[in-house]
């Protein structure tokens, strides 16, 4: 009787095998960090794919838990490990941040079981590393390292005097430093939040718009927030049934630029920001302009802060 089973499974072994040997072509690729690109990671199931950060990752948010899997372990801070926990095709954002106020977003693509184009590599490793820092402009000297205490302020200010040998600041930049010099914003307090706004100036620049803003931090414990956003809304969709109800469209405007002192505020800490987007030449009577600014551990519950569609102030950009 014994010898009637082997020969059977020695059939069955080499048919599981190459069953499931299928060759799949890996990807490893390093990328600069640029908080205003998205990157598309190709991942499948059975597979994990490895994100390797410059410093250490402070917050992962995903936005389908229930199709992809994202873990970070403080025992490898700089380490997030991706990947697809349903056979069907899905898709998702990634967002990662570390330590120093760095954003990457990231799109996953999964395209299942039995994928339509078995050639499409599946990316194992993404390694990011550093650019040249967006937080702060390349004119400002670089900050003193944590734990030092070099007398200067939290926030950088630009000193006209001091770059007589340097070269001329762009518009973007001297609207992000007035914004800084601003010693007591009028700040507005939202219901159930962390944080407090304050708006700046805003300009106008052709086709243009610029805002300056801050954001306080007056709770006891760390706040993360992310960049910001423009939103227009109030458009109203098109119905096909009336038992339907009426829909409303918001869409996201363009970011042309923006700067940001820092996303990772101490109970009482304030950070300052800049945004430059493409507003529209014109609009419809029930569409609003808002400003989103939203806290890494809340952004399905944004703050939006109404800006006015003409800016008060016109200038030209440098």
């Amino acid at each position: 009787m014994k010898f009637r089973w082997i020969l059977p499974i020695a059939f069955l072994i080499p048919l599981h095998l190459n069953a499931t040997d299928a060759a799949v072509e890996a990807r490893i690729a390093t990328i600069t960090i640029n908080p205003r690109e998205v990157t598309v990671l190709h991942l499948r199931p059975e597979f994990e794919s490895t994100i390797k950060m410059p410093e250490e990752v402070t917050s992962v948010i995903l936005g389908s838990p229930s199709e992809f899997k994202a873990e970070h372990s403080q025992g490898e801070p700089e380490y997030v490990y991706v990947k697809p926990i349903t056979t069907k095709p899905a898709q998702s954002d990634l967002l990662i941040a570390t330590e120093s106020g760095q954003h990457v977003t990231l799109e996953l693509v999964s395209d299942g079981e039995g994928s339509p184009d078995p050639a499409q590599p599946v990316d194992f490793l993404i390694e990011y590393r550093n650019a040249r820092s967006f937080l702060i402009p390349a004119d400002f000297a670089a900050p003193a390292a944590p734990g030092t205490n070099s007398g200067e302020p939290d926030h950088p200010i630009g000193d006209a005097g001091a770059r007589s040998g340097s070269a001329p600041l762009s518009s973007l930049d001297e609207e992000f430093i007035e914004q800084q010099k601003v010693n007591s914003p009028k700040w507005k307090k939202w219901p159930d939040k962390q944080i407090e706004t304050s708006i700046g100036d805003m300009r106008q620049w052709s086709n243009e718009t610029v805002v300056s803003y801050s954001v306080l931090n007056h709770s006891d414990q760390p706040v993360e927030i992310v960049p910001p956003q423009i939103q227009i809304t109030g458009r109203q969709a098109t119905k096909k049934k009336k038992k339907e109800g009426k829909g409303i469209i918001a869409d996201q405007l363009e970011i042309r630029d923006f700067r940001l002192t820092g996303t990772r505020l101490e109970p009482g800490e304030r950070a300052d920001g800049v945004v430059v987007f493409d507003r529209p030449n014109f609009k419809e009577s029930t569409e609003k302009l808002f400003l989103q600014i939203a806290q890494a551990d809340q952004v399905d519950r944004p703050i939006l802060i109404r800006l006015p569609f003409t800016p008060p102030i016109s200038g030209d950009r440098k």
